[in-house]
């Protein structure tokens, strides 16, 4: 069985909603792996896509300190200047050819997984068709076992604004999944965050069974793809973005988000300064960026980005579903609003009830004397 993985590189290194979802495929290929060893099987696989011109200057260190720890079997790296740019036609060639190299031109069964983000939303249906795959999309969990001669996929899909969960299987020789941002850990010096390493052996070393951790270098294969410009149809002329100097929200260790509560220039100022001495990113409510005081491309929420942060400060937010559904894969939630029965706080780890202009003032004072 094949796990092909497709990774996003930004800012000199990949991505972190990639690297969770990598992180899993490292559990999953782990585990067939033994299964298999009991019943005389053929192993399980991980492989990885990487389409971006930046790698083609990474040296074998560089990719063994990106990649090593999670024992890659084989990264197919495209660097052509298509690239550079998100571009659907040219992701997809990528992606079929690499495909058809891993599994001996689909023979093998595979699972494809992606973080679900934009950019796999807008191959995903695609993409399936050219690989003849079944697809889930946008999961928070998922597993899968062999089959047969296929595979067969578990996942958990949170539905209405993340106010239910639905439990879906699917059967086939190739599969398809997205994975929300935020569902898993990743591995850290090959150790995943919850404190296991990848072989399930916690920091104690309590597992006795475990495999040494694989740290051995990353074997790299050019991918060969017919995307020559000419061949596209479609191609990128401007990329609208926030500012150069934002921190990405999908990346964000920590965010924090202005509600209707922040209704003028000195709230904007307070929570620039909030976000500026925790280091973290800006984002708003549907409210504000519908009212020009934030750009949208930092609207969180149902029908903007949803975020998976380690620490989430919601000032002035009431707490609406729509906005909810961006914000549950939060690890900690501080809910700051005037209005102690606002929905917000039903879903926060922490709240503080009062007026932003004389909480955040404190709250940022504490921060500075704490950091010193």
């Amino acid at each position: 069985m094949i796990f092909l993985h497709l990774l996003t590189v930004q800012n000199g290194g990949i991505k972190r909603s990639s690297l969770e979802v990598l992180s899993r495929g490292r559990e999953l290929v782990d585990s067939i792996s033994q299964s298999n060893e009991q019943s005389a099987g053929n192993q399980a696989e991980l492989h990885a896509v990487v389409c971006s011109p930046e790698v083609a200057s990474w040296d074998e260190a560089k990719w063994a300190a990106e990649l090593g720890a999670y024992g890659v079997d084989t990264v197919w790296s495209a660097t052509d200047e298509a690239f550079k740019e998100h571009n659907n036609q040219a992701l997809l060639s990528a992606m079929q050819s690499a495909h058809a190299q891993a599994t001996d031109q689909g023979a093998k069964p595979s699972v494809v997984a992606m973080a679900s983000t934009e950019g796999v939303k807008d191959i995903l249906g695609a993409l399936s068709m050219r690989l003849g795959a079944s697809v889930v999309a946008d999961v928070s969990e998922f597993g899968v076992v062999a089959e047969g001669d296929g595979v067969l996929l578990t996942a958990t899909r949170p539905v209405m604004a993340s106010k239910a969960n639905t439990h879906v299987r699917a059967q086939a020789q190739h599969l398809m999944v997205s994975v929300r941002s935020g569902s898993y850990g990743i591995l850290e010096n090959g150790v995943l965050e919850n404190g296991e390493n990848q072989n399930g052996e916690n920091e104690n070393g309590e597992n006795q069974n475990a495999k040494p951790l694989n740290h051995q270098p990353v074997r790299i294969v050019p991918l060969k793809t017919e995307h020559a410009d000419s061949k596209l149809q479609t191609q990128i002329r401007e990329i609208i973005t926030a500012a150069a100097d934002t921190i990405d929200l999908n990346e964000a260790e920590a965010i924090v988000a202005a509600g209707r509560g922040v209704k003028d220039e000195a709230a904007k100022a307070l929570i620039a300064e909030l976000a500026g001495v925790l280091n973290a990113g800006i984002g708003a409510s549907r409210a504000l960026t519908e009212a020009g005081m934030y750009d949208p491309s930092v609207q969180i929420g149902q029908t903007g980005k949803v975020v998976s942060p380690q620490l989430y400060i919601a000032v002035g937010i009431s707490g609406a579903i729509q906005h909810v559904a961006g914000i549950t894969n939060s690890k900690v939630i501080v809910a700051v609003n005037k209005d102690a029965d606002a929905p917000i706080f039903e879903v926060a780890d922490y709240g503080i009830v009062g007026d932003l202009y004389e909480v955040l003032p404190a709250l940022i004072a504490e921060i500075k004397r704490v950091k010193g």
